[in-house]
Parts: structure tokens; sequence; C-alpha cells
């Protein structure tokens, strides 16, 4: 699944991530003392550890992150611009994580609420390769806009039609150094996979 559909499936994720409050308040000891190693200490006051497990949902408009333990439960953990997803030594927003994705969160614990600043991923849902390179299109066009915070950029082909391009987790730091520095106005020419009729995924730059 894309940048875009997650974006476009908030929804659905704001909805199962907003449920998890319910049931937080209950099973709050249970977490802290199965995810965070249990040395919960006496006091109140915030705790800190590692959840493992796998994404669920990413909910954009509560900046939360839904991670399902290994036991089923699943937690929602907040984030913000300064929560570093990582992946093969690449830094990504939140926003990147994908359904599926196997990750590992340092997270604070204060009261019912969860919080991260670090999210590894172990595993990308995608796997490695899927074949996907004999869908391989070579393109180009006229930078039209760029959303850093998302990984997006959409550009202008064919005097007529926009193509909205998203990043992988996969790609390069020459190329996503290229991406950091695209500008509205911009020629751009790269490889990438179609995922609808107006939607590419970026393989990498010429």
């Amino acid at each position: 699944m894309t940048i875009i559909q997650r974006i476009q499936r908030g929804g659905a994720a704001a909805l199962m991530v907003a449920s998890l409050g319910a049931c937080a308040g209950n099973s709050l000891g249970s977490i802290l003392g199965g995810v965070l190693g249990g040395g919960g200490g006496g006091g109140g006051g915030a705790q800190s550890g590692q959840l493992a497990g796998i994404v669920r949902g990413v909910d954009t408009r509560s900046q939360q992150i839904a991670i399902q333990q290994s036991n089923g439960q699943t937690v929602g953990v907040n984030y913000d611009n300064q929560t570093q997803v990582v992946y093969q030594n690449q830094n990504y927003p939140p926003t990147a994580l994908e359904n599926g994705d196997q990750v590992t969160a340092r997270i604070q614990a204060n009261g019912n609420s969860y919080y991260t600043d670090y999210v590894q991923v172990d595993r990308s849902v995608r796997g490695t390769s899927t074949g996907t390179t004999s869908n391989l299109q070579t393109l180009q066009g006229t930078v039209r806009q760029v959303d850093r915070a998302n990984g997006l950029f959409t550009i202008d082909i064919n005097n007529s039609s926009t193509l909205t391009v998203s990043l992988p987790y996969n790609l390069s730091a020459t190329d996503v150094n290229r991406f950091n520095s695209l500008r509205a106005g911009d020629f751009v020419r790269f490889y990438g996979t179609y995922l609808g009729n107006s939607r590419v995924e970026l393989r990498n730059f010429f």
C-alpha cells in the first residue's frame, strides 16, 4: 500500500486507533509489564521502554500509530514531527509506515498515553523484491508540487495530465537527496511503477 492509499484510509485508521482508548485503561498495567520490561517502578510518572509489533494503521489527523503486539492487543502510540522512522539506515516520516510493517518503537508511557520518538522498521511488508521490474516505466515531467512531510511530489506530463509520485522505503540516499532538492518548476526524469491511473511509486531518478 502506498503513502497515498494510507492517507485515504486515514479515516478507517482513525476509527481503529480511537477505539484503543476504550481498552487502554484496563490494559495499561499489562502493557507496561509485558512490553516495557516490567521494571515499572512504584510511583506514577513516565516510564520508557520498547514496543514491538505490526503496524495496523497510521492516523495522520490525531498523529497516532496503531501497533499490534504478538498477543493480539493493539496499542495506539502518539508521534509528532520529531519522531524518526528508520528503515535500512534511511529516515522517513511516520506517514510512510505501511499496514503490516514489523516495527520496534521506543516509547514513553505516562498514564494512559504513549509517545514514540523513534520507530525502527524491522521488516517492511513489501519484503525485498516482488518482481515489479516488469512494470517499470520511464517517466518525465515538470514538478508541480513537493510534499516532503508525506514523501510525495506531483508532476505535469503531456501538458494536461498530472501524476502523484510517492517515495518507497528502499530509496537510495542519492535519490532521497534528489527528492529533498526538488522545487516547483524543475524538470525530472525517473523510473517508476504505476499504482493507478494517476499514481506512481518512484524507483529512482535518472
